[in-house]
């Protein structure tokens, strides 16, 4: 475990139970490792109705791990705060037709933002949690490191978490690869050694999303057009479709061989109309520059320097350029990417060590130059 204060001088270690296996094995580490350990299982929406969350069967899996460490479990609802500062922004965001990521906001809001006031109130020093990352601490100052499990790696979901966060936090598993969780789970006897995995956002479940849209955005149908601006067909509403997806257009082989699937390309809401291709490596789906805004840094913000960028969770590392203009972060990439898509997040990378990131405001291909002036699309 890398950068573990000592367990005799550290204070009470509050950990954040999800009732999944890493913060399982992140509270045991800790535990065998001399501290004073305490769980804590947060709840985030509320779901009394909800047959698709899986809350009321999560926490008692942590309940179950906490009895098996003998450690204490506190609860606590941060359900108000997550729909203040969480999801009334990712409602906001898909209005507006860019496709957010709250699981980003989530980390900086609620797990490191409300729960360390929460934590203190317990008595804590320390928050831990199970996620793949690593913090390297040095002169007084901390860095988020990528995970060790290249697979797992969680640092792109971490990168808005405040510095002075990060300072009050253990990532206990960093430094290990999955199965070696699951490994030590099953030899300490955890209940959840081997639970699958939680996937997609936490508050949507296993539901389909457009069912739980609608729900709360009215979205009115729109046409379908080619690139060359044909109708070919209907949308269901443009927040229900993001950049890059092929699947669940209805629109089959119109206008274009049938053996060739259709691919989103742009939205422009302006009209509500969806842009498809059918080439994958259409101009339109490549991005070889991208403006950031709402940036967050570790470090001084750049004049500029040469980096890498994910534009995605678990996407390659991709040589760019960033260079910060007026409070944008002009990006240009070595190489063009697809579905770079507003409103996800572009988190910048040295190496091992996460610079920082922030929301991808505009996107665009110089392939689409026309004279002096370049095609920017999605803005």
């Amino acid at each position: 475990m890398l950068s573990l204060p000592e367990p005799g001088t550290a204070g009470t270690v509050i950990v954040g139970m999800s009732g999944g296996v890493d913060s399982a094995v992140a509270a045991l580490l800790l535990r065998d490792a001399g501290f004073t350990v305490q769980g804590l299982y947060m709840s985030n929406w509320d779901a009394d109705d909800d047959a698709y969350c899986t809350a009321a069967e999560d926490f008692q899996d942590a309940r179950r791990v906490c009895e098996t460490l003998d450690i204490p479990l506190h609860r606590a609802s941060f359900a108000t705060e997550y729909r203040e500062r969480v999801f009334a922004h990712f409602l906001t965001e898909y209005a507006a037709g860019r496709t957010p990521n709250p699981d980003v906001l989530c980390n900086r809001e609620i797990k490191f933002g409300v729960c360390l006031d929460y934590l203190r109130r317990l008595g804590g020093s320390w928050i831990a949690t199970g996620h793949y990352a690593r913090i390297e601490r040095s002169a007084g100052r901390v860095r988020l490191l990528k995970g060790r499990d290249a697979a797992k790696d969680q640092s792109y979901f971490l990168h808005q978490v405040p510095q002075a966060a990060l300072a009050q936090t253990l990532f206990p598993i960093g430094d290990l690869r999955k199965d070696e969780v699951r490994r030590r789970a099953h030899a300490a006897g955890l209940p959840v050694f081997d639970k699958p995995d939680s996937t997609g956002i936490c508050f949507i479940g296993e539901r389909p999303f457009e069912q739980f849209l609608k729900k709360y955005l009215e979205q009115p149908p729109g046409p379908i057009e080619t690139d060359e601006g044909r109708l070919i067909g209907e949308h269901r509403g443009l927040a229900l479709y993001t950049l890059g997806q092929r699947s669940g257009l209805r629109i089959g082989g119109r206008a274009g061989s049938a053996a060739k699937p259709w691919y989103v390309a742009d939205k422009r809401p302006e009209r509500n109309a969806l842009i498809v291709v059918q080439d994958p490596r259409h101009p339109l789906l490549l991005s070889d520059w991208l403006d950031v805004a709402d940036a967050r840094w570790f470090e001084e913000p750049p004049g500029q320097r040469a980096c890498a960028v994910q534009t995605r969770y678990r996407q390659r590392d991709i040589p760019c350029l960033v260079e910060l203009e007026g409070g944008v972060v002009k990006v240009r990439l070595d190489t063009a990417i697809g579905a770079a898509t507003p409103g996800q997040y572009a988190v910048f990378y040295d190496g091992s060590v996460c610079l920082g990131g922030g929301v991808i405001a505009r996107r665009g291909n110089t392939q689409l130059a026309r004279g002096a002036a370049v095609i920017a699309y999605n803005s």
